[in-house]
């Protein structure tokens, strides 16, 4: 099945199976491999992509949903990996482990884009989703903390 959207910015055309998720056709047919797979039943946040500037779980997406859609991944979130999300995240040291990283920044993407100025409780509210296996949650928070109170300087 050939399935047409628009990824980081690129229209492509796939061939995958009628059954295929995004997440899996992301990492095996398109080598895009930083969202990341782990619970496969969208309880843990990690595969967070996003749809049409949404977030979205992709281990439960089947792909026929992308259809003429535009999705981002954490390649399409900057060219250099250098957005300022992943940025603070690497000063704070948020990304323990790293597994959860991808999932970690793209869900933080969706709420500076809706709230650039969220208080601690909106943080927290919308990172929730998003399961961090270290423990990283201060971090976590103290890394987007630092965005927000540099877009208010």
């Amino acid at each position: 099945m050939k399935t047409n959207f628009i990824l980081n910015g690129v229209k492509i055309s796939v061939d995958a199976p009628q059954e295929a998720t995004l997440l899996w056709t992301l990492r095996e047919r398109l080598q895009l491999t930083g969202t990341k797979y782990s619970c496969g039943v969208s309880a843990c946040g990690v595969c967070t992509v996003h749809l049409d500037g949404k977030p979205v779980l992709s281990c439960s997406l089947p792909l026929s949903v992308v259809e003429g859609r535009e999705v981002t991944t954490i390649e399409g979130l900057s060219k250099n990996n250098d957005h300022a999300i992943q940025l603070a995240f690497q000063r704070e040291q948020a990304p323990q482990c790293g597994y959860c990283f991808s999932g970690q920044v793209m869900q933080a993407a969706s709420l500076l884009n809706e709230n650039p100025t969220p208080t601690d409780a909106e943080i927290v509210s919308h990172m929730d989703s998003v399961l961090c296996r270290c423990g990283a949650y201060p971090q976590i928070l103290k890394a987007i903390k630092n965005i927000v109170q540099a877009g208010r300087s």
